[in-house]
């Protein structure tokens, strides 16, 4: 038998890129698009309601901003305010949700003609401070500042994130720099060259530290902009004399019961796709002084993104072949063994 189809919580009108859960409100921002082709694809950022009804979770579109023709191809999240990579840019979203009372003739109106079925979006509004109203839900969307992260020959921000205080957001794209930014601003208090090539992934710690995975199959740990160390996931783990592995993804995680405690975990993957592929690996560090704990397999699918739940107990994956994969963080098993 073949694997089991999960159901499908909601179908974008484009292909989506970014995905961040609002823990304030519940809601969940897809974001995604065509770019600036004409290809009549449209770009745009979603915020979807999330909703259980008769026991299983349904997302409803309740606002969609109009990004014209960039499409936002990475997100990180800070309260209300949302930093989306568009191209060579970040720009900066505020939204904010408000329950609204509905008036006595939408009460009556729903009586008499039976349950009221979902509305979609209004369209997409191209200026600044749109607001859709949705079941008693208002959301305000609205740009504030942006600003150009790279500057290579074919720019593109590849990844954004905001400090432990949201005060600051780093960026990094193919130009293979780091660029610091106060929120929100977007003053720039640090530039500095931190790999030859594209920068896949960062990562901002509570102490000031930042991480970053590039192209050039490095990963540093910085201190500002000075070096404090190079990771080196396979002293403790697999050797491959002939498949050099590279550096996907790096991410931040607490210690459980543990509130000082720091964890960070990378995913290595393959250099060259090969027609049998060998398998990624998962590596865990002790966050203080960046020497590998413990690596594991995780499977023979490319794995593309990474991220740690709030509370550090679970890691989660995403493939390019669209598969998701839950990991303990404490021991980097599977914590759904023979699922996927």
């Amino acid at each position: 038998m073949g694997r089991r189809r999960a159901p499908e919580l909601y179908r974008a009108p484009f292909p989506l890129y970014a995905l961040q859960v609002d823990p304030s409100t519940g809601l969940l921002i897809a974001a995604g698009g065509g770019g600036a082709a004409k290809t009549g694809i449209k770009n745009g950022v979603h915020f979807l309601q999330l909703e259980l009804i008769n026991g299983r979770l349904s997302a409803s579109l309740l606002h969609s901003h109009d990004t014209e023709t960039r499409a936002t191809m990475n997100l990180a999240l800070a309260g209300d305010i949302l930093a989306a990579g568009q191209d060579a840019h970040c720009q900066l979203l505020r939204f904010q949700a408000h329950q609204q009372q509905g008036n006595k003739a939408e009460k009556a109106g729903s009586k008499e003609q039976g349950p009221r079925q979902r509305k979609g979006a209004a369209p997409a509004e191209k200026k600044c401070g749109a607001e859709t109203q949705h079941e008693g839900l208002e959301l305000r969307v609205e740009n504030l500042q942006a600003v150009q992260t790279d500057f290579s020959s074919d720019p593109l921000q590849k990844v954004v994130c905001f400090n432990h205080d949201n005060t600051l957001l780093a960026t990094g794209g193919t130009d293979g720099y780091v660029r610091v930014w106060k929120v929100p601003s977007l003053e720039k208090v640090l530039e500095f060259k931190a790999h030859e090539g594209e920068i896949e992934d960062l990562a901002l710690g509570p102490d000031g530290k930042l991480v970053t995975v590039g192209r050039d199959l490095k990963a540093s740990v910085w201190q500002k902009d000075q070096l404090v160390t190079q990771l080196h996931w396979q002293e403790n783990g697999p050797t491959f004399s002939s498949t050099p592995y590279r550096y996907q993804a790096c991410r931040f995680g607490q210690v459980p019961d543990q509130p000082a405690g720091l964890r960070l975990f990378t995913v290595q993957i393959p250099h060259k796709r090969l027609r049998q592929p060998p398998p990624c690996y998962l590596t865990a560090w002790d966050g203080s002084n960046f020497l590998p704990l413990r690596t594991k397999s995780c499977g023979h699918e490319v794995v593309s993104c990474l991220d740690v739940s709030e509370s550090g107990t679970f890691l989660g994956l995403g493939t390019v072949t669209g598969s998701v994969a839950i990991y303990i963080a404490f021991s980097l098993q599977s914590a759904f063994p023979g699922f996927l």
